[in-house]
């Protein structure tokens, strides 16, 4: 790939990820309530350090120089914990809380609005040239050491509890939890922010 390409690639880039550095801040600040601080946010986040640096690898990537987009992912990894491959497709307003841990699988996608806890995996359960990876709809939550595997779509505001196995769908507003996972919650009634309180094993 020329290097104007490349060039090019990182300038988009950059002006996308100034446009949503504050909201990124935002939404992190209001779900940590370690912090009110932007400014510490963005010193002090390396899940939103991950983050902000998938957005410029995976730039790269969809422009076609996918080898520096690997590299910038790898060093985005030793510098965070947090693997991202450049080619998973993430939404706004993502957050991963802690972060040491967390692997993003290439075919994965993210809607708006996702948290995850600090050893989360989004794995993928074949070797194919295919979509492996799961697809998470707006407003999941999935708690620490929960491990999503396969191409499996989980609904919008859709909760996995901590150290919980995935390899079915999750409807939405539906929480999941155990080993392997089984629904917990199916009534969309419930604001699935309540039911971390009310689900003990949601507890990160």
């Amino acid at each position: 790939m020329p290097i104007r390409s490349t060039l090019g690639a990182l300038a988009r880039a950059a002006g996308d990820l100034a446009a949503h550095v504050r909201e990124d801040l935002d939404a992190a600040v209001s779900r940590d309530p370690a912090t009110d601080s932007r400014l510490e946010m963005a010193l002090a986040s390396p899940g939103l350090h991950a983050v902000w640096t998938h957005r410029v690898s995976h730039a790269l990537w969809t422009s076609g120089s996918r080898l520096p987009a690997r590299l910038l992912s790898q060093a985005a990894r030793a510098a965070t914990g947090v693997e991202i491959h450049p080619g998973a497709r993430i939404g706004r307003r993502f957050f991963i809380d802690h972060g040491m841990g967390v692997v993003v699988g290439e075919t994965a996608e993210v809607g708006d609005d996702v948290m995850l806890y600090h050893g989360v995996t989004l794995g993928g359960r074949s070797m194919e040239s295919v979509k492996r990876h799961p697809t998470l709809g707006d407003g999941v939550t999935i708690g620490a050491g929960a491990k999503v595997l396969g191409d499996i779509v989980l609904g919008h505001g859709a909760q996995v509890g901590a150290n919980a196995v995935v390899t079915k769908d999750v409807p939405s507003m539906a929480v999941a939890t155990g080993i392997p996972a089984k629904i917990r919650r199916t009534d969309g009634t419930i604001d699935p922010q309540h039911a971390l309180y009310d689900e003990p094993a949601l507890w990160i």
